[in-house]
């Protein structure tokens, strides 16, 4: 026999040796692939699929129309708990033969999963109720089934109902999800995010989220990576009607309704660190927001103390920062009603531009700089206002100073405000307020100048404020100019804060307390 035969014999033997083994491992991985995902599948959930199919070459495993289900049989079909879901299919790439022959385990680098609808049933209103339940109810279960390092998500669906009203508390629409360098150990399934991660990208068309029992947040699109957050048009809207808010109330709360068009945050660097969760970010950008706080004085007051900002900045419990926060071409609404027959009083800052740096928390901090922030606006919709507010957030004693220039204001605007804190309103335009305001927990120095016109006041009843005193009236117009003729009148006050009340209440008091100077 040649040399040339001897060595084709070897190829070809080689060669058929090749082809048994090839579809001896075919044969025997269908036959063990479906027992690792059903009998040999350690976790509470069924898995089931139509068709699978092994490509030992390119070490491709795709499995088509797949249902997930518990494997405990739930009798009531409207009490279920746990995960549901259909998936169109799930391929995955480089898959290591060794841990499917001896580890009864799937490992491999990617899986692509498409067109999954994933829906969570709980006995719980929370989406999540802690770290250590994402960790054991979702991420541990099918870890036991496949790792891997890399994820990629495609027109997905989720859903997490709560049981006991079958209403959902978190849907999100048309998910795409890209997660990279994935780790998994015992001890990240421990952690508040139960792996860690090297990337990620994930997007939506839309979003429900049920904040609590008052308010639902929605969403058209979202967009994040490890390094930026895009949300448009979000909505953080109540769930009752301002009747049925004030109605299951026990004390005073503001009830909020919140729109923006877009939010955008940008550099953003996140996580855990010795369990407790940082956040940092060079910008957050909040374009044509639209915030109406509503507030009804017939519940009982909450007398339980207000803090500033600044307190609730420095006594944060985690590292916060954000270098800059931008809010562009809004509207704020405040409303104040005593009762539902009479209409509330409105205050309204339309085209509503504001700045803020340095905003950051106190949490291990020795040293920082000032919060700074700028508010342009035109108060009532035609007053142009200016506002450049300081304070620092180390400060225990939470000192602040306030410069505010208004212009052109018609103070009949004021009316609903000046009679339940001054017992008067009036008539007429302030050309030019200008004010100055240094306070801090306990009380404020006001500093201010005026030029006003067509001025005039009326006073009302003590006890009966819907009843003018014609008589006092009549002296305060007296007492009073009615134009300040061109020149510029300057007063002083000091205000005493009340603790029960907020910051915004104590600025309105510090200005009522300049015009009581000033006009009465």
């Amino acid at each position: 026999m040649t040399t040339i035969k001897k060595i084709a014999i070897v190829v070809l033997s080689l060669l058929i040796l090749t082809l048994i083994l090839n579809f001896g491992l075919i044969f025997w991985l269908n036959k063990q692939l479906p027992m690792i995902i059903a009998k040999k599948n350690p976790t509470a959930y069924a898995i089931t699929y139509s068709d699978l199919q092994i490509d030992l070459l390119s070490k491709n495993i795709k499995a088509s129309r797949l249902r997930i289900s518990p494997k405990k049989k739930q009798q009531d079909s409207l009490k279920k708990i746990g995960i549901y879901a259909k998936i169109e299919s799930i391929e995955i790439n480089d898959f290591k033969i060794w841990d499917v022959l001896f580890n009864n385990r799937i490992k491999a680098n990617n899986i692509i999963i498409t067109t999954p609808e994933v829906t969570l049933y709980k006995k719980t209103q929370h989406a999540i109720n802690n770290s250590k339940s994402l960790g054991s109810e979702v991420v541990k279960p099918f870890e036991e089934i496949i790792m891997v390092s890399n994820v990629m998500l495609n027109k997905g669906s989720l859903k997490i109902i709560y049981t006991k009203t079958n209403k959902p508390i978190l849907s999100v629409v048309n998910l795409g999800l890209n997660i990279d360098g994935i780790v998994i150990t015992d001890d990240l399934l421990q952690k508040k995010v139960p792996f860690s991660y090297e990337d990620y990208a994930i997007k939506a068309d839309s979003i429900y989220f049920r904040v609590n029992d008052t308010y639902l947040i929605t969403a058209q699109h979202f967009q994040t990576t490890s390094n930026n957050f895009i949300l448009k048009k979000f909505k953080l809207i109540p769930e009752y009607s301002r009747r049925e808010f004030v109605k299951k109330l026990k004390q005073e709360k503001d009830l909020f309704t919140v729109k923006s068009e877009l939010i955008k945050i940008n550099n953003i660097d996140w996580g855990f660190k010795n369990e407790k969760i940082f956040f940092d970010a060079n910008s957050v950008t909040v374009d044509k927001l639209s915030a109406n706080i509503y507030r009804n004085k017939l519940p009982a007051d909450d007398l339980t103390k207000k803090p500033f900002y600044s307190k609730l900045l420095r006594d944060l419990k985690f590292p916060l920062k954000v270098d800059t926060l931008a809010i562009r071409n809004s509207i704020l609404v405040y409303e104040e009603a005593i009762n539902f027959q009479k209409g509330p009083g409105i205050l309204t800052f339309d085209d509503f531009n504001l700045k803020a740096t340095h905003i950051q928390s106190g949490y291990l901090q020795k040293n920082l700089a000032d919060v700074v922030i700028d508010i342009r606006c035109k108060f009532m919709k035609s007053s142009p206002l200016k506002l450049n507010w300081k304070f620092n957030v180390l400060d225990k004693k939470d000192q602040f100073t306030m410069h505010g220039v208004v212009s052109n204001l018609n103070t009949n605007h004021l009316s609903r405000f000046t009679k339940p804190y001054l017992n008067a309103s009036t008539t007429g335009t302030f050309d030019e307020l200008k004010f100055t305001i240094k306070g801090n927990d306990f009380n404020s120095y006001e500093d201010a100048s005026l030029k006003y016109r067509d001025l005039k006041v009326t006073l009302y009843r003590k006890g009966a404020p819907e009843k003018k005193s014609k008589l006092k009236s009549a002296l305060a117009n007296l007492i009073v100019k009615k134009d300040s003729d061109g020149e510029i009148i300057n007063t002083k006050a000091n205000v005493e804060r009340i603790p029960e009340k907020s910051f915004f209440n104590f600025l309105w008091l510090n200005i009522a307390a300049i015009l009581k100077q000033i006009l009465i």
